[in-house]
């Protein structure tokens, strides 16, 4: 990582700020950035071109959507992780089912990634009046069929792989842990869980993993992005101008960081705006869903 501090500048990029602008990824097919606004039910496309994030394309999903992963095949649209289940987004904009519902009452779908096999995961966030701790981490196959790979979750939220494929990484922000999990490359399973880091001062949200197996965690309410090692360290901190950051990604050596203004009555005049920051970092691999929508 750069040591220059006017490396780690933040600009704004986006002309648009966001309710709950999350999951920011990179379609490893185009070279675009992907990300949603929760709430209003929304996939973006974009492209960074200098300081400006070009929009390309904006699909109403018609459900609050947590995260997104591209389909492999170049003109296979997009899985998303929406309302209490999972759909497929056509490039015409098209929505349909991939699932019933796959989280628990009064719960709903949240942040997600596709793993380096092929297979989409995304987890659930409990809402009011749900059971404590009934949130899930949910994995979808390439054949279509979901598997319930974590329990007894608030909110489930940042979610990624070393680059080898052999650990993952996730964050619960109600319970304000990342924990690593050995992960099972032919089943998709997660197991051998480890607390890396209990957090006191802020609430750990999104995050995505760089090519050197560390990890950049948005910290809501927090200020900033932290970088952890693989194990836990804290090796640096980037500032942002809003108080919400929500998830990052890495693209060319830019960190990407989207943020909200939602619940806050007095918001920085850029909250909800997305941010970037040169970091000279590469990130790990991006991957997809290898089924077939």
């Amino acid at each position: 990582m750069r040591s220059s501090p006017d490396a780690l500048a933040v600009r704004p990029v986006s002309g648009e700020s966001y309710e709950l602008g999350e999951g920011p990824r990179l379609d490893p097919r185009t070279g675009e950035l992907l990300w949603v606004d929760i709430r209003a039910g929304r996939l973006l496309r974009g492209r960074l071109d200098g300081d400006r994030l070009l929009v390309l394309a904006d699909y109403p999903v018609g459900a609050p959507t947590g995260a997104v992963a591209p389909v492999a095949a170049r003109d296979g649209g997009w899985v998303v992780a929406a309302g209490r289940g999972f759909a497929h987004v056509a490039a015409t904009g098209a929505v349909r089912p991939l699932s019933g519902d796959v989280s628990t009452p009064r719960t709903r779908m949240n942040d997600g990634v596709a793993d380096p096999y092929g297979r989409f995961l995304a987890g659930s966030q409990i809402l009011g009046g749900a059971a404590p701790w009934s949130g899930g981490l949910y994995r979808l196959d390439p054949d279509g069929s979901v598997a319930t790979v974590l329990t007894g979750i608030g909110c489930s939220n940042g979610l990624g792989f070393d680059p080898a494929g052999d650990v993952m990484f996730h964050v619960d922000s109600r319970r304000r842990k990342l924990t690593s999990y050995q992960y099972d490359r032919a089943t998709g399973a997660a197991s051998d869980q480890r607390v890396l880091v209990e957090f006191t001062d802020a609430t750990p949200d999104g995050l995505c993993v760089d090519a050197e197996g560390c990890l950049w965690i948005a910290m809501w309410d927090g200020w900033c992005v932290r970088r952890f090692a693989p194990d836990g360290t804290p090796l640096a901190r980037v500032d942002v101008p809003v108080p919400r950051p929500t998830a990052t990604c890495l693209v060319d050596g830019t960190l990407i960081v989207t943020s909200a203004w939602l619940g806050l009555d007095d918001a920085p005049p850029d909250s909800g705006r997305i941010f970037a920051a040169e970091v000279g970092v590469a990130a790990a691999p991006a991957h997809t869903w290898n089924g077939t929508a």
